[in-house]
C-alpha cells in the first residue's frame, strides 16, 4: 500500500475520531461521568486559575455541575475539521443545548472553537473555547443586545461573533461594496481564512 494511501486513510480515521470526541464530550458531560469527561483532554490539561491537570479539571466539571444544573442535553450540530499536520488540527462545532436550572428551562445556542492534539495514537481536545450566542429561559425570546440571560443574573454578550471579522464588517456596509469576489479558501484553511488571524475573544462561561 502506498504512502499516500496510507496518510489518506489516517487522515479518514482521524476526522472521525475527532468527530466523536465532540459527541463523547455531550455524552459525558449530560451523564455526569466526570472521570470520562476529563478523559477527553490530555494529562497536562490547563483548566484555569494556574491550575492544571485532568484532577482539577474533575474537580472544576463536579462544582460548576452541582452548583448551577440539574440537568442538560447538548446536541452536535454542523463540524469543521482542519489539520495543521497529522497530529494537530482545529475545528468549529454547532451545539445546541436545553438545562434545567432552578424553576427555568434554558435553552442555548452555541459553538465551540477547538484545538485538537493526537498523543501516543489517541485525539484529545487541547482546547474549547465556547462562543455563545443565546441562553434563555424557553419561553422568553432573546430578542435584542446581550442574548446570555441566565435566571438572577446580568444579561452579557456571549462572543458568538467576535471570532470572525466578517460579522461586523457586513453590518458596517449599506449593502454589497462590489469588490472581486475572493478564490476560494484552501481545502485545510477555511477557518484561517475566515477568522483571519483574529485573537481568540474572552469569554465568560457564566
Amino acid at each position: 500500500m502506498s504512502e499516500e494511501l496510507l496518510a489518506r486513510i489516517d487522515r479518514l480515521e482521524s476526522i472521525d475520531a475527532i468527530r466523536q470526541l465532540a459527541a463523547k464530550y455531550s455524552l459525558a458531560l449530560d451523564m455526569r461521568d466526570a472521570n470520562a469527561w476529563v478523559g477527553l483532554f490530555p494529562e497536562d490539561v490547563k483548566v484555569g486559575a494556574g491550575q492544571v491537570g485532568r484532577a482539577a479539571m474533575r474537580a472544576w466539571f463536579d462544582d460548576t455541575m452541582r452548583l448551577q444544573f440539574t440537568g442538560t442535553s447538548h446536541h452536535i450540530g454542523g463540524h469543521i475539521i482542519e489539520f495543521d499536520d497529522p497530529d494537530h488540527a482545529k475545528g468549529v462545532v454547532y451545539s445546541k443545548n436545553e438545562h434545567e436550572t432552578g424553576d427555568e428551562w434554558v435553552i442555548m445556542q452555541m459553538m465551540y472553537v477547538d484545538k485538537y492534539d493526537r498523543i501516543d495514537g489517541r485525539w484529545y481536545f487541547r482546547r474549547r473555547l465556547p462562543l455563545y450566542w443565546y441562553a434563555t429561559d424557553l419561553n422568553k425570546p432573546p430578542i435584542g443586545d446581550n442574548k446570555m440571560r441566565w435566571p438572577d443574573q446580568d444579561a452579557y454578550s456571549g462572543g458568538y461573533h467576535d471570532y470572525f471579522p466578517s460579522w461586523k464588517e457586513f453590518w458596517a456596509r449599506a449593502g454589497d461594496d462590489g469588490s472581486p469576489v475572493a478564490e476560494p479558501a484552501p481545502l485545510e484553511g477555511f477557518l484561517d481564512t475566515m477568522s483571519r488571524g483574529a485573537t481568540a475573544p474572552k469569554i465568560r462561561v457564566r
